[in-house]
């Protein structure tokens, strides 16, 4: 099976504002009986033409409003991906982005985190929630954590201690989950975490954790970039699969990186590009999906 995770980037609704529409009547789907559309419809083209090519049985995403927008954006765009199983669960950020996932296999039990309060108690720890999602694959069960960690706006260093927190508290739920079965399971962390591997990262619980293995390391280190960012010229790794080790060495071979929707400002991608991708926008997303086919044990 193949399972992905894609930050795909403000995937929101917007009221439809037009001279003479009736919110009531006119085409749209509705929330709260207002009828809306789905916000910037030619980049939201693009990304999905981004989740088709990769074609995941099973795909995590980040950046998503909401259940009735996921679902009309799966209607809309995704016809014949057989994404019937969804999940996507407010949480506490203040933009309304929230972790989702896509899949063609069930979902027999999801666990939510957003209840969980940092240590000094003044905010939520997971903004974006970390879901805990039980996939049946053909009998055998996959257990996803899908996490978007605190962003490195407003400096990394000054954003670092955030993140270092969350990551501690994800590394603490694989340990008390799965350090009695020696970390042998079918389980991965993955998402947008927001922090690249460094001497100095916030992610040190979990890149260092003897229970998951980053197989992006399995890639040429000039390969391993997902994100693009223009203000610093800087391709950095922010997107993570990190599989049990049981599950890694079951899996030896590479993860991939689908850059065909990234904008052409991101000149280190040379290779073929989605139409109406543009120098900055329109785009699928400012991340890559990244993506790997595994076995299951």
């Amino acid at each position: 099976m193949r399972i992905a995770t894609f930050n795909c980037e403000n995937l929101f609704a917007r009221y439809k504002f037009r001279n003479n529409f009736n919110p009531r009547e006119d085409d749209g789907f509705t929330l709260n009986t207002l009828a809306f559309e789905i916000y910037d419809e030619t980049a939201k083209q693009i990304t999905a033409e981004a989740i088709r090519e990769i074609n995941a049985e099973v795909i995590a995403l980040q950046e998503v409003e909401s259940l009735p927008v996921l679902d009309r954006f799966n209607l809309r765009y995704l016809g014949g991906m057989h994404y019937r199983h969804r999940v996507v669960i407010d949480s506490h950020d203040a933009r309304r982005i929230n972790v989702a996932l896509l899949s063609k296999y069930p979902l027999t039990s999801i666990r939510s985190y957003r209840h969980e309060r940092n240590a000094a108690n003044t905010a939520p720890l997971f903004s974006r929630d970390c879901l805990e999602i039980h996939v049946d694959i053909n009998g055998k069960e996959l257990i996803l954590y899908v996490n978007h960690f605190k962003s490195m706006v407003g400096g990394r260093d000054a954003t670092r201690v955030i993140r270092t927190e969350q990551a501690q508290r994800i590394a603490e739920i694989i340990s008390e989950q799965w350090h009695q079965a020696g970390y042998e399971g079918n389980y991965i962390v993955l998402g947008d975490l927001n922090d690249y591997p460094s001497h100095d990262t916030s992610l040190h619980a979990l890149l260092a954790h003897e229970g998951l293995v980053n197989v992006i390391d399995r890639l040429p280190k000039e390969d391993q970039w997902t994100h693009f960012y223009a203000g610093g010229n800087e391709y950095r790794q922010l997107d993570y699969l990190l599989l049990s080790s049981s599950l890694a060495s079951h899996n030896p071979s590479y993860p991939q990186i689908m850059r065909m929707g990234v904008p052409y400002r991101a000149e280190r991608y040379s290779g073929q590009r989605f139409s109406h991708v543009g120098e900055d926008h329109p785009k699928a997303s400012d991340h890559a999906p990244l993506f790997m086919d595994i076995e299951l044990d």
